[in-house]
């Protein structure tokens, strides 16, 4: 193996190992043009069929995200309160949602558009062609993801969206076609102790026939 190879292979597995979630960045703006660079990783991930069927909102708006985040906090409230959870608890719970949302730098919406992939007259084939679409937006988070750490940023997936769909295209106007699959918060750590949490081993999630 060259020295270039070897290089290259610590550098790859710095990127992937590397990669960590961070709910809390410091209060430092992200250059627009690296926010544009990783939308353009996302969008050379992988889809089914070539299709890309992913549309990504930028929520630069500090109105718009206060607006969803309060919407969406108010719906999880209720629903909460409804499973019988402490009310004092879920206050608490609501309070960090929201400002998870509304204080990170950067804030992109990926969505599911369903439009451009393969129609089908049975529910069977159509739920495949969805899941296909839904595999397809995953790829291109993590892409984002990925890219985020190359840059030095860290991030967190959040997956609120995907409860209150309806309630997001509302709030956002956004086509009743695109769906909303995740909530991703980006921006510098807020110090250089990222917490790094160890994985299973690898033989625990590995089954060979």
């Amino acid at each position: 193996m060259t020295e270039y190879q070897s290089n290259s292979e610590v550098m790859f597995w710095q990127l992937i190992k590397g990669r960590r979630t961070v709910r809390r960045y410091a209060d430092r703006p992200v250059p627009g043009e690296i926010v544009w660079r990783l939308l353009e990783a996302a969008h050379w991930a992988p889809s089914a069929h070539n299709r890309q069927p992913w549309q990504f909102v930028w929520l630069r708006s500090s109105e718009n995200r206060q607006r969803l985040a309060m919407a969406m906090s108010k719906r999880w409230r209720s629903e909460l309160l409804a499973d019988g959870a402490d009310p004092e608890d879920v206050s608490r719970r609501e309070a960090i949602s929201e400002a998870r949302i509304v204080n990170a730098p950067v804030v992109i919406l990926p969505c599911l558009v369903l439009d451009v992939m393969d129609d089908y007259s049975d529910e069977r084939r159509r739920q495949a062609e969805w899941q296909m679409g839904v595999q397809s937006v995953a790829l291109a988070c993590q892409n984002l993801l990925l890219a985020a750490h190359h840059y030095d940023l860290v991030g967190c997936w959040m997956c609120a969206p995907i409860f209150v769909p309806d309630l997001v295209q509302q709030i956002l106007d956004l086509p009743e076609t695109w769906q909303p699959q995740a909530l991703l918060t980006i921006g510098y750590p807020p110090d250089d102790r990222v917490r790094h949490k160890p994985r299973d081993p690898l033989s625990d999630h590995v089954l060979m026939r």
